[in-house]
């Protein structure tokens, strides 16, 4: 049996990131780690007080530097599914954590940026940045004397990579959602634009997302075991083509 898909695109959101220790944002009660989305996860809240947003990203950075922050089994089998399959999978995760590449993923795109870069509030200029950023330090690859922010896309700011991401979605022939609650748009539109361009769409979550209609198969549980489950059933399909 030849391995029937050619393109395979993977959505991940804080569900895949859980299980590692990652904490999430509660959309019931509009908190984050006991704060206000408003406060630390717009550009408004940095501009009020930019003091609290530093001090909240600078924590997540080390705690996801600690050795308490590790890949799980979900990240490791999709590390190896692309390693199998070279060329045909990409990942684009709502996640800000580096837990995927530490899993073996190469090919993947961070929508809503990255919690170990930062970026000039004036010029844009993003680098690799593992320290605290601290209030009051300018960006260093620049002539501009601005304010050093995380790389993190907030509310009321555009999603990036947006185009590559739409690319993507058209070539898809296989789309997986694992770990998301499908109401931050753009990505809950994306299992629609996958199934508009043909691809078999599956969703694996612990419990049917806001947009679980939209996907023709489901599996429901823990990322950790449903996902190598189905790296190993799809990379059943290249042992047995190559046997």
């Amino acid at each position: 049996m030849s391995f029937p898909y050619r393109n395979i695109v993977i959505l991940t959101g804080a569900g895949i990131s859980a299980e590692s220790g990652i904490k999430t944002f509660r959309a019931q009660d509009g908190l984050w780690e006991n704060h206000k989305i408003e406060d630390v996860a717009t550009p408004e809240g940095f501009h009020a007080n930019p003091d609290l947003v530093q001090d909240f990203y600078n924590q997540r950075r080390r705690k996801l530097q600690s050795d308490d922050i590790q890949p799980n089994a979900a990240h490791l089998a999709l590390g190896k599914l692309e390693a199998d399959l070279d060329g045909q999978v990409t990942v684009i995760t709502q996640n800000i954590d580096n837990l995927h590449e530490r899993g073996g993923t190469n090919r993947i795109i961070h929508m809503h940026g990255e919690l170990l870069k930062a970026r000039c509030s004036e010029s844009s200029q993003v680098v690799e940045h593992k320290e605290d950023i601290v209030t009051g330090e300018l960006c260093h690859c620049c002539q501009i004397p601005s304010q050093m922010r995380p790389h993190i896309v907030w509310f009321g700011e555009m999603p990036l990579r947006m185009g590559e991401i739409y690319a993507a979605l058209e070539e898809a022939d296989l789309f997986i959602s694992i770990g998301t609650s499908g109401v931050v748009y753009p990505a809950a539109g994306f299992v629609h634009d996958a199934r508009m361009h043909g691809a078999h769409t599956i969703e694996i979550n612990l419990e049917p997302s806001a947009v679980d209609t939209e996907f023709e198969e489901k599996r429901y549980g823990k990322a950790s075991v449903i996902v190598p489950q189905l790296v190993e059933e799809l990379l059943s399909h290249v042992e047995a083509k190559q046997a």
